[in-house]
């Protein structure tokens, strides 16, 4: 498929899994001002749409959209470029959904805000759903004709395609992910025509984007590289940086709040 020869403006997009915006939008409100934020995609909200902040979002200039349903998993989009288009789930196969996947365009780009299931262990039922539902997204994608115009997806995939995005690499060979499967469900994805936007600007940097609760896994950098950011070939073609706000996970700086395990990735396209 030829890449259209679509360009947007410069803009800001974040992917951030917030551990709850129910705990943290007192953290992730403020951060939207301070990181000058113009496209939030945002996962694990664990709330519904009653406990959702879009007075608060409106008042500080974005729209919003959520897809959430209680205290499990949740996903939306932020934004003060505008929220069209929105979709809920998989437009393809609205069946099969959980609150893991929202889409909308901002300010020109297709924006896809994407929480993979984590798949819990590698012999439990569970991750042969997140293998079926990354070939899921896949499909979705192509139907929606995401490779041939400016589109992003992004969010918390739940594996981290080489040993790079390990901190420890051999610890976590052939567990949940880093499986082979796990990878070829990402690959599909990038081969319809997406780019690693982090990996492709920074082929040697871990970019580490979650950390772990226990102990000192953040202060000793023992992360791992799970939150990613998809680009089609416009979107790749207009990245000025692509970085980890790291200060927003350090419990140091978050302190005396919690942070979320994750770390927000953050595109800048000029």
């Amino acid at each position: 498929m030829l890449e259209r020869l679509d360009t947007v403006a410069a803009m800001r997009i974040a992917t951030w899994n917030v551990n709850s915006l129910r705990s943290r939008a007192d953290q992730v409100l403020p951060w939207l001002l301070a990181r000058d934020i113009d496209v939030a995609l945002l996962q694990e909200t664990k709330c519904g749409d009653e406990a959702f902040p879009f007075d608060q979002l409106t008042d500080l200039g974005y729209a919003s959209a959520h897809h959430g349903v209680n205290h499990w998993n949740g996903v939306a989009i932020i934004s003060r470029l505008g929220l069209d288009d929105v979709t809920r789930g998989f437009v393809t196969k609205p069946e099969f959904d959980e609150p893991r996947l929202i889409a909308a365009t901002c300010g020109g780009v297709r924006c896809w805000s994407v929480y993979v299931p984590n798949g819990r262990a590698i012999e439990n039922p569970h991750f042969g759903y997140k293998l079926t539902w990354l070939d899921q997204l896949a499909a979705e994608l192509r139907s929606q004709d995401a490779p041939g115009r400016a589109s992003l997806a992004a969010g918390d995939f739940n594996v981290g395609m080489t040993d790079l995005d390990f901190y420890d690499a051999k610890r976590w060979k052939n567990k949940k992910h880093a499986t082979d499967e796990e990878r070829a469900g990402v690959q599909g994805i990038m081969d319809l025509g997406f780019t690693d936007l982090a990996r492709a600007e920074y082929p040697n940097d871990p970019m580490f984007t979650w950390w772990n609760y226990v102990g000192t896994q953040f202060a000793k950098d023992k992360g791992l590289r799970i939150d990613l950011a998809l680009g089609s070939a416009t979107v790749a073609a207009q990245i000025d940086d692509v970085w980890v706000d790291r200060h927003a996970r350090d419990p140091l700086v978050v302190h005396p709040a919690k942070p979320s395990d994750h770390a927000p990735l953050i595109i800048d396209l000029g």
